[in-house]
């Protein structure tokens, strides 16, 4: 049998074979990036331009009612998929970490950008502080390479992307590679919502009044104090149980606990 510096040639054959799909895998990779982007976005290191400040990255503590509210009302943590009765329980959330956009892009703008940025809901969800801190397993100020949640990782890689191109922030190498791999098995990107009674760590229902108080400004158009089925059929909130903020201001007619049913 012909030889091949020393392997037989069907085995010759088979490394040949195997190196033009490593090659033709090295060429997807190379054309998913593109000239250095991916996603339209830049690639490249994160670098530290100006001097990193957390307050130029302040936000009002109002942003967590509004933060639930985008959640149908629920105080949840997508990363760990736990239920709250409380924000008090909670952090409020950078997806893209302040310190991470500002080595990929902010330590460039302006002041206001920067506040534009830190309260953006785009980028804002809640965590419980065991999650969010510099602790354990926590995310601290990690990017997607170094660390993704164990749960709803499609929702969130979708949104790390979403943010980053809104802001025109750069994306590592690592880090768009992590987040293709997460991207590439998703069949959706929205968020999953556990089961509440499985998952709930607490068994208090109350709503916090600054949760109640910003369901005004969300869900009634006309500003008369009150929320309408119409309204809330228009914001894609009904029906309406009583753990949901728009609920205090809405009329249950037969005291079931559900409006607009």
């Amino acid at each position: 049998m012909t030889r091949a510096h020393g392997f037989p040639y069907c085995t010759a054959a088979m490394l040949l074979a195997a190196l033009a799909i490593v090659a033709v895998d090295i060429a997807s990779f190379g054309q998913a990036f593109g000239a250095e982007r991916w996603r339209g976005l830049v690639i490249a290191p994160e670098n530290r331009c100006a001097p990193y400040d957390r307050d130029d990255y302040r936000y009002s503590q109002s942003v967590e009612a509004e933060i639930v509210a985008t959640m149908g009302g629920r105080i949840y943590g997508p990363y760990s998929g736990r239920h709250y009765s409380t924000t008090r329980q909670t952090d409020i959330e950078h997806i893209v970490a302040v310190s991470e956009a500002h080595d990929s892009g902010l330590c460039a703008a302006d002041q206001s950008v920067r506040h534009r940025f830190a309260s953006d809901l785009l980028n804002l969800t809640l965590a419980a502080p065991e999650v969010n801190r510099c602790s354990g397993n926590g995310k601290c100020a990690y990017d997607a390479a170094e660390w993704l949640p164990p749960r709803n990782r499609c929702w969130f890689a979708a949104r790390v992307v979403a943010v980053k191109f809104k802001y025109s922030l750069t994306v590592d190498r690592n880090e768009a590679v992590a987040l293709q791999r997460v991207l590439s098995d998703c069949t959706s990107t929205d968020i999953v919502f556990a089961d509440r009674e499985a998952d709930a760590p607490t068994t208090s229902s109350a709503i916090e009044p600054t949760v109640i108080a910003v369901a005004l400004r969300l869900y009634d158009d006309n500003r008369n104090g009150r929320i309408t089925c119409a309204e809330a059929r228009n914001h894609g909130i009904a029906p309406v149980s009583r753990d949901h903020p728009a609920y205090p201001y809405m009329r249950d007619g037969d005291g079931d606990g559900v409006v607009c049913e």
